[in-house]
């Protein structure tokens, strides 16, 4: 299957020269997935959700200061390898070109509607991540911040002094409430406004009741619910107590699912693979394999690898964490590490990887579940 018939030449567009404070607005006001920056009418970049938040840029600013690349597709690409590269690039959406010009835009929604019905034959529990990045009712807007850039993620759950699930904070929470916090204050004040909403506790912004899901609910059933309610995402629950969060499947988990191969290495996707400098993506697959090779009771399934840039530099070169997570048939596993360049930061995840791998019980050889979930998906 291609895009030719999921992209849309409907999309909102912005000129490299208006100001920030008239996207924060569009955010606000429409919540699109992505706003297409043109400079002369030409394709120039585009604008996230996650990239404003992310952003130290004020209102006045230029929209050209923080327009992005965005993956480049073609109306005639396969649906998994936009799929893919919407994961690898951590975007939700993509400009879609004919004959060298910009015709369209292509959004996660827009895949997984596609192929809604190929999806239930998977469970949630095929592709749901078991780690997650949580908040307490007290801690504050800014923090949320921080957790969101550092793990370039867009919800983040929050737990009362129990433990138990009281919330959500997304960044279309975060940004809601920066902009009408921000339209009150006069330019004089917004210094100080600033540091008042970064202070401000998440329980007062957040969302709830928490849409929440079980291990054993079809992936289809799931997706239908992010898509009919605007959701990013669920959180999981285990059965003995709807309280506690025993994981989270988003709708890059999805798409990353539709991006499984049948190919005899191992299947590995990497974020923000512009951070890439003195190590390869082969290089950084086989050194995994090397890892997993070691548990031959340990089949790994899937691979994926995140950097994110640090402001901090040593000698020029940024300092740059990187986590790694493997799904595999004992469960899931993860590494994360720092180190001035991708090379660096990359070894020292794997080092905390493969001493995690140590923790995965219940070893023993099976390649069931890899074909298993394989089969299920089928050919779309």
């Amino acid at each position: 299957m291609d895009i030719a018939e999921i992209a849309t030449s409907d999309f909102v567009d912005v000129d490299a020269g208006a100001r920030l404070g008239k996207v924060r607005s569009i955010f606000e006001r429409e919540n699109p997935k992505g706003i297409i920056v043109t400079k002369g009418g030409t394709y120039s970049g585009v604008v996230t959700q996650r990239g404003l938040l992310q952003s130290h840029v004020e209102d006045n600013a230029k929209v050209s200061a923080l327009a992005g690349s965005a993956p480049k597709v073609e109306r005639t690409d396969d649906v998994r390898e936009v799929a893919r590269v919407l994961v690898e690039s951590a975007a939700k959406i993509a400009p879609v070109f004919e004959g060298g010009s910009l015709w369209g835009i292509v959004t996660a929604d827009a895949i997984l509607e596609a192929v809604l019905p190929n999806l239930d034959a998977l469970d949630v529990e095929d592709i749901y991540t078991a780690e997650v990045v949580s908040l307490g009712e007290d801690d504050s807007i800014g923090k949320a911040i921080n957790h969101m850039r550092e793990h370039g993620i867009s919800r983040l759950p929050v737990l009362d002094e129990d433990g138990h699930l009281s919330g959500m904070v997304t960044t279309h929470d975060v940004v809601d409430v920066v902009v009408r916090d921000m339209d009150k204050a006069t330019r004089g004040d917004r210094a100080g406004e600033v540091e008042r909403v970064l202070d401000l506790p998440v329980y007062d912004e957040m969302s709830r009741p928490v849409a929440t899901t079980s291990l054993d609910e079809s992936v289809k059933s799931a997706v239908e619910r992010m898509l009919d309610n605007d959701y990013g995402g669920l959180v999981v629950t285990p059965p003995e107590d709807d309280r506690l969060v025993a994981g989270i499947v988003t709708k890059t988990d999805v798409l990353r699912a539709l991006t499984f191969t049948e190919e005899e290495h191992m299947d590995v996707q990497v974020t923000n693979v512009e951070l890439l400098d003195t190590i390869s993506r082969d290089t950084i697959r086989k050194d995994i394999e090397a890892v997993a090779d070691k548990y031959a009771a340990m089949q790994v399934q899937h691979a994926h690898v995140r950097f994110h840039e640090h402001k901090e530099k040593l000698r020029g070169t940024p300092l740059i964490q990187c986590q790694i997570r493997l799904r595999t048939n004992k469960g899931q596993a993860a590494g994360s590490g720092e180190g001035y360049g991708a090379e660096q930061s990359f070894n020292v995840a794997l080092d905390k990887l493969e001493r995690n791998v140590l923790e995965l019980k219940g070893v023993r050889a099976d390649e069931e579940y890899r074909g298993q979930l394989l089969r299920k998906l089928g050919e779309l």
